[in-house]
């Protein structure tokens, strides 16, 4: 007869296996820096081959869906884990983790599905869901924890969202405008937001690695800058006058290069982990100028742009991705040959692809395949050192 006044204990099943619980999905820089690094390896090479009409059959791979998905797949990926890990960070209070980030990371996913397989009107309300659902998990936490300062991020976030919808709206000629605008306007939203992030970190992360070396920062300077950088993004957005728009854009540039100048940046050149962020950050001043070149009929507006969103854009990326993935995964900050190797085919493939505008344009299609060798290489090469890193704990036990 069975006793029963034992006492039954029912032992956890330690090998179960629970996706929610993986280390992948403890905090938002690991799905969505690896997704991101992934899709910048593959999405490349697809649209090349379907630009250069190798694959013919996939009608959806055409300029509307690369400019987009740049911007909105890849970059977008990065922003929102960078944020989510940035605000944890700020607040002391858990962003989204387990199953709610598992989700909104396979959204992500989804959008990018979406964007090749599905009609247009679908693709629009599967991609648009995802900033808004991003966002909000950021709005409570900020402003559970008082946090008011970084509440503008979210209203670039609010920006981005709204040119993500000009975009689908002229796509599906609901407007009657180029969806080549708004990626435009994207990207300038995406610069604004690098030169804010920038100015609070980089001048910290050389004072910090390199003895010695004070980066002399101004606050005065900093936010002429930023004044300066958002009157160029208006110039080109709003189409003013072309030579009104062309100071504002050559005045951004002057501002850009002496905040960088003050930062230092030739100090840096023994620490790789800095010298990406330096010369990304000079990607800026160098877009900034086409930028006003292009306003005034010198070059086409795309030269400017791809100096923007492949140079500064990529660059910053890659920086980040590499320094808070060691960081927030508990290792030393520390890179190898690896890295390195990283940074410098970025940068072949982000000269190879403006040569492709300029100097080189009989060999485009020469240019532009270097380029998409270039960059897929250094994203490949990040996913095979970085990923046991996002996929397992971090070494010294904490969470996240």
């Amino acid at each position: 007869m069975r006793n029963s006044r034992l006492l039954h204990i029912n032992e956890p099943e330690t090998g179960k296996f629970q996706f929610g619980n993986m280390p992948l999905f403890r905090l938002g820089f690991r799905p969505f820096y690896l997704l991101a690094a992934l899709f910048a390896a593959i999405s490349i090479p697809l649209w090349l081959v379907s630009y250069t009409g190798h694959l013919p059959y996939v009608q959806s791979l055409d300029l509307n869906w690369h400019m987009h998905e740049m911007v909105f797949g890849f970059a977008l990926a990065v922003i929102i884990g960078f944020l989510m890990t940035a605000v944890r960070n700020w607040t002391g209070l858990w962003t989204l983790r387990g199953w709610p980030l598992a989700g909104l990371a396979l959204l992500w996913l989804a959008g990018r599905l979406a964007m090749i397989c599905l009609p247009a009107p679908a693709a629009a309300v599967i991609d648009l869901a995802f900033i808004p659902l991003a966002a909000w998990p950021l709005y409570a936490v900020i402003k559970k924890s008082g946090n008011t300062r970084n509440m503008p991020l979210l209203g670039l976030l609010a920006l981005l969202f709204l040119a993500n919808v000009f975009f689908h709206a002229s796509r599906l000629e609901y407007l009657p405008l180029s969806p080549f605008a708004s990626i435009q306007a994207a990207i300038l939203l995406i610069v604004i937001l690098e030169t804010v992030m920038a100015g609070r970190v980089i001048p910290g992360f050389a004072a910090n690695a390199i003895p010695g070396v004070a980066p002399r920062t101004s606050p005065l300077l900093n936010k002429l800058a930023l004044i300066l950088l958002v009157l160029a993004a208006l110039g080109w957005v709003l189409q003013l006058p072309a030579s009104v728009a062309a100071v504002f854009s050559f005045s951004a540039t002057i501002a850009q290069a002496l905040r960088l100048w003050r930062w230092r940046s030739w100090k840096t050149g023994r620490h790789p982990l800095l010298w990406i962020l330096h010369l990304s950050y000079g990607w800026i001043v160098i877009g900034l100028f086409l930028l006003g070149m292009a306003e005034l009929g010198f070059i086409a507006a795309s030269t400017a742009f791809h100096a923007l969103a492949v140079g500064s854009m990529s660059g910053l990326i890659l920086g980040m991705i590499t320094r808070t993935a060691l960081g927030h995964t508990g290792r030393l900050l520390k890179v190898d040959y690896r890295e390195i190797t990283m940074y410098l085919l970025l940068q072949v493939g982000i000269l190879a692809r403006i040569c492709a505008n300029i100097r080189f344009a009989q060999n485009r299609n020469m240019a532009l395949f270097l380029a998409m060798i270039c960059w897929s290489s250094a994203f490949l090469l990040y996913l095979a050192v970085y990923v046991p890193y996002l996929c397992h704990a971090r070494l010294d036990g904490r969470e996240g």
